[in-house]
């Protein structure tokens, strides 16, 4: 048994590469090793990914700032892509809260602590903590939609905790129909917050907001074309 697991995970896979800063075009698909589980991770099979902002700055280093986390002259982590959904694969030793074919998404990210930005979910599999952000698939979402549900919640969870909203904290959301303002909206007024969502003009997205709210449940009070007090 023991020699098949070490055979599998021997195996390659295929990942989306860069070893050096640029545009798109220095990205390209390169089969690699397949990763093993330690103690304390899971082996994920990656069914959906997303490409966000935080790919694309890290991707061509800017602002230059970046470069003092992923490398000066070349990145260290070649495979980028922070958010998943997919299949848990193989578990290592000490994993307890997860298990084989459980269906899982997060963020292979640590936005609060010194290793933030782990990457690698551009690839058939990941590794992941199991004290990450990463959590069972609700019943009846998509691999699809659940990759795209963490980093703006993730990211707008770390801010609001940051300035301590809660009860009878006044806030403005301002582009409130983006993947981080839709999040802090719904997170602060969790949170009991009195929430004024701003964002653009565009019909479009004062509609998505408009249908954030009524998933939401929550009221709002037309304030103007695209400004809502909820």
């Amino acid at each position: 048994m023991a020699s098949t697991q070490t055979e599998k995970h021997a195996r390659r896979m295929r990942a989306v590469v860069h070893e050096r800063y640029g545009p798109p075009e220095v990205l390209h698909v390169e089969l690699v090793a397949q990763p093993s589980p330690g103690p304390n991770q899971l082996l994920v099979e990656v069914h959906a990914c997303t490409v966000n902002r935080t790919d694309c700055g890290f991707r061509a280093a800017k602002p230059f700032i970046v470069r003092f986390f992923s490398g000066i002259v070349r990145p260290k982590k070649q495979i980028l892509g922070t958010e998943f959904a997919g299949v848990v694969e193989a578990v290592g030793d000490a994993v307890t809260e997860f298990a084989i074919s459980d269906r899982v998404f997060g963020a292979n990210a640590n936005v609060f602590g010194a290793n933030a930005n782990v990457f690698g979910t551009q690839a058939d599999y990941v590794l992941v903590k199991q004290d990450a952000p990463v959590a069972m698939m609700p019943a009846g979402v998509s691999f699809a939609d659940a990759a795209a549900m963490c980093d703006g919640a993730i990211l707008a969870l770390a801010y609001l905790r940051q300035a301590a909203v809660g009860p009878r904290t006044r806030i403005v959301v301002y582009g409130a129909s983006g993947s981080i303002g839709s999040s802090a909206v719904q997170l602060a007024k969790h949170f009991g917050a009195d929430v004024t969502a701003v964002c653009g003009c565009g019909e479009r997205r004062a509609r998505a907001l408009s249908r954030r709210r009524h998933r939401s449940r929550l009221p709002a009070r037309r304030l103007c074309r695209n400004q809502r007090s909820l």
